[in-house]
């Protein structure tokens, strides 16, 4: 049990204080004391390794079933004993352009905050330090654990959606650059792009509607005085959601901008080969109707005939080469 607990202390008017070592003990004392709340972090347990947890807090098991598993979407379930919230943190590598997104699981009940976290993404040391200099916010017990983890990971948000951003504008300009798509499978890039944009709309999106209730009055374990700051986080996600949905959207305009770009081109590169493939038709023809075996043919016994027909040739072809400049196909 000791490899997935991360941390586990005993929180008392916003101060963190020594407890016993065992977090059974620890959970007796913060509940006797009235006034504390015990918090313990875990990461990836397992079923054997969770089975004390939710005996010891009487977690429900639909919730430890879905905090198992992971997998999950955002979102808040109330049960009887426990609220249990779900975050989706992401990170963006902008070396490989990828996003991945892990899961963070909330539990918040009566003298009581669990997390489990699955995956690299991981805003909870962070949270701990800072939460830890500000004893004023502690004071609000296992509520503002819940408020400063959902912060964290919006905040986050917001970070990986301006490096998208910075990203995708260089997307964008290689795309319109006058010899894009030279050797590149821009379309492909362009796709990509827009799939980890959607992994990315997958972690935030649905966290909409969990932070607005949370806002609300009626929701169990939550202090009265943390709506304000539930309505911040919840302001920050609309930004991150409004700006996600504006990737997305600028993503698809510059693949057709793509496509349609490619089809102007391949149109002019046709009418290349056409211009092309006409000036040397002309001297095919001519060759072609001198190479019949006639013995009565213009000009066929005239000393001449032969450089007359090559100057007819050239003389064509010059003609239709300027004619095709003129216009713009060569």
């Amino acid at each position: 049990m000791r490899s997935v607990i991360v941390d586990c202390a005993i929180y008392r008017d916003g101060a963190r204080t020594e407890g016993p070592a065992d977090f059974s003990d620890a959970l007796d004392e913060a509940r006797a004391s009235g006034d504390a709340f015990l918090w313990i972090g875990l990461h990836e347990p397992t079923e054997k390794e969770f089975e004390l947890v939710t005996s010891e807090f009487g977690l429900h098991p639909l919730a430890v079933e879905d905090a198992l598993c992971a997998h999950q979407r955002p979102k808040l379930e109330v049960y009887d004993d426990s609220l249990f919230l779900v975050l989706k943190p992401v990170q963006y590598d902008e070396k490989a352009g990828s996003v991945t997104a892990g899961e963070l699981m909330v539990f918040v009940g009566d003298s009581f905050v669990v997390t489990v976290r699955h995956g690299e993404a991981n805003p909870l040391g962070s949270v701990r330090d800072r939460l830890e200099k500000m004893p004023e916010v502690l004071q609000h017990g296992p509520t503002a654990v819940m408020y400063a983890v959902s912060d964290a990971v919006v905040d986050h948000y917001l970070d990986v959606a301006d490096a998208l951003h910075g990203d995708l504008e260089g997307l964008e300009t290689e795309v319109f650059a006058p010899n894009a798509g030279a050797g590149q499978n821009t379309a492909g890039r362009i796709y990509a792009f827009k799939r980890e944009v959607m992994e990315f709309r997958r972690s935030a999106g649905p966290l909409g509607e969990p932070m607005e209730r949370l806002t609300g009055a009626g929701v169990p374990f939550v202090h009265e005085g943390s709506r304000p700051f539930f309505r911040d986080v919840s302001d920050h996600l609309t930004r991150v959601n409004e700006h996600v949905e504006g990737l997305d959207r600028l993503l698809s305009d510059i693949l057709s901008a793509h496509l349609a770009q490619m089809g102007v081109r391949q149109n002019d590169d046709m009418r290349k080969i056409s211009a092309w493939a006409a000036m040397a038709a002309v001297p095919t023809m001519i060759a072609g109707i001198y190479g019949m075996n006639f013995t009565h043919m213009p000009e066929l016994r005239q000393p001449w005939g032969y450089p007359a027909v090559i100057v007819l040739m050239g003389g064509v072809i010059a003609l239709l080469y300027r004619w095709f400049k003129r216009r713009g196909w060569l």
